[in-house]
């Protein structure tokens, strides 16, 4: 394509320049999520049948926000360094240099997370006993005398797994603070766990000192995504939402160590990769969220529930059976009130204590406005707090990646957060209501 037709696209030439410096493979950056996002994890990989695997671990840990740095022992050519910059958009290191690889990775605060993905026993033994001589075992060497947090994901054969001597490396390395993501023994082989199960594994990890500690063990129910009401068969009326800010306060929940529910409605991506298919309820109607939302908090104790869904506000008089032609020409809904379900979760709970918080969404209000429909609302449902945003403000739309939001509690205190990533915020949010529950 000529700069003729990027022009037609309205693209700057600033936006050009930066298009063509950024490695093709990094498009896919955050496109699951932004757990990692700002995060460097150096994805080591040694010489294992099962190497091919550490491409979709790249992959898996870029589309979350990371930005991944191979390193690679000489014993591990099963795939090429050719193929890990193709999967990760960076240079691979196979050797070390006067550069000072393993320095610039590993030394204080340089990378946030080292993972050994796979790892063989010749690696553990290496490390375990202090041998220093392939780039990994030497990344390792400076990570864990930095204290950057290091995952060992094991692969070999099973009868070298169970060994005494590998088990007694393994384990002190375990006393020195590594960790390692077990893999699953069958057909006489310890094989490597699979990259979308350990990513769930490690995100944990590395996050759970991010959200109050308070969070720890707590029962958790939170809504997110649209309903919507059927006109006739084919066709709905909804509220617009991308279930982004649901998504972003159940993962970084689950981080913290909570048991979350997750019930949601029409979203824009998958689910936070910490939740299970026994942990999550996907709904259509404003009816299906009602009747699951209900049977959770009346058959169990629950210490927080979050209202974060856009749940449909009116619905048709009546529904068409069949769809409703064209041809018939205009027609005329007559649309009613739905029933607000955050209102009958205080009578419906089973836990009394229950902390609920709503959500509370206008357009293009002042902030006074604002904060004084979130504080009606509050009394309305009874709740502890409300967060309250304003869609109509630049940034906030929805299907945004931010959000600004204003706090209001029983006490009638205001918070402000300003305008911020919803993951950052979701930790802020959490972080209030474990102040506030402690």
């Amino acid at each position: 394509m000529n700069t003729r037709s990027y022009e037609k696209m309205d693209l700057s030439r600033s936006e050009l320049d930066k298009r063509r410096a950024t490695h093709p493979s990094k498009d896919i950056k955050g496109n699951q999520g932004k757990e990692f996002l700002g995060k460097k994890i150096v994805l080591c990989i040694t010489g294992s049948v099962a190497a091919y695997k550490a491409i979709d671990m790249a992959r898996i840990l870029i589309r979350h926000g990371a930005e991944v740095f191979p390193v690679m022992s000489e014993s591990s050519r099963l795939i090429t360094a050719e193929i890990m910059k193709w999967a990760t958009g960076n240079e691979v290191v196979t050797k070390l240099t006067g550069n000072l690889e393993h320095i610039l990775l590993a030394d204080t605060e340089r990378s946030d997370l080292i993972l050994v993905y796979p790892c063989t026993a010749n690696t553990i033994g290496k490390f375990a006993n202090g041998i220093d001589d392939t780039p990994v075992t030497s990344v390792l060497a400076v990570a864990l005398g930095s204290k950057i947090p290091i995952f060992v994901a094991p692969a070999m054969h099973e009868s070298m797994y169970s060994s005494e001597i590998i088990r007694k490396n393994m384990d002190q390395l375990r006393i020195v603070g590594i960790k390692f993501l077990a893999p699953s023994l069958a057909e006489g082989k310890a094989k490597l766990i699979a990259p979308e199960e350990a990513f769930p594994l490690i995100l944990r990890e590395l996050k759970w000192s991010q959200v109050s500690s308070a969070l720890e063990g707590k029962k958790i129910l939170i809504t997110t995504g649209s309903t919507v009401e059927h006109i006739d068969p084919i066709r709905v009326i909804t509220n617009l939402s991308s279930g982004k800010m649901g998504h972003a306060l159940a993962g970084e929940a689950s981080c913290s160590g909570a048991q979350v529910s997750l019930i949601s409605g029409r979203v824009s991506q998958a689910p936070p990769p910490l939740l299970d298919g026994r942990n999550l309820s996907n709904v259509t109607t404003t009816a299906e969220m009602r009747s699951i939302v209900m049977s959770e908090l009346s058959s169990k104790k629950y210490d927080i529930a979050i209202f974060c869904a856009a749940v449909t506000d009116f619905t048709p008089r009546h529904t068409s059976a069949g769809k409703i032609m064209t041809e018939k020409g205009k027609i005329l809904l007559d649309l009613i009130p739905t029933s607000k379900m955050i209102d009958e979760v205080r009578k419906n709970s089973k836990s009394k204590k229950l902390f609920l918080v709503a959500f509370k969404a206008e357009y293009r209000v002042s902030n006074s406005y604002l904060i004084h429909r979130a504080y009606q609302k509050l009394r309305e449902c009874d709740a502890d707090m409300v967060v309250a945003n304003d869609l109509g403000k630049k940034g906030c739309g929805t299907g945004s990646d931010k959000n600004e939001v204003f706090v209001i509690d029983r006490q009638s205190k205001v918070t402000h957060f300003p305008l911020q990533d919803k993951h950052q915020l979701a930790r802020k949010l959490l972080g209030y209501i474990s102040d506030k529950i402690r």
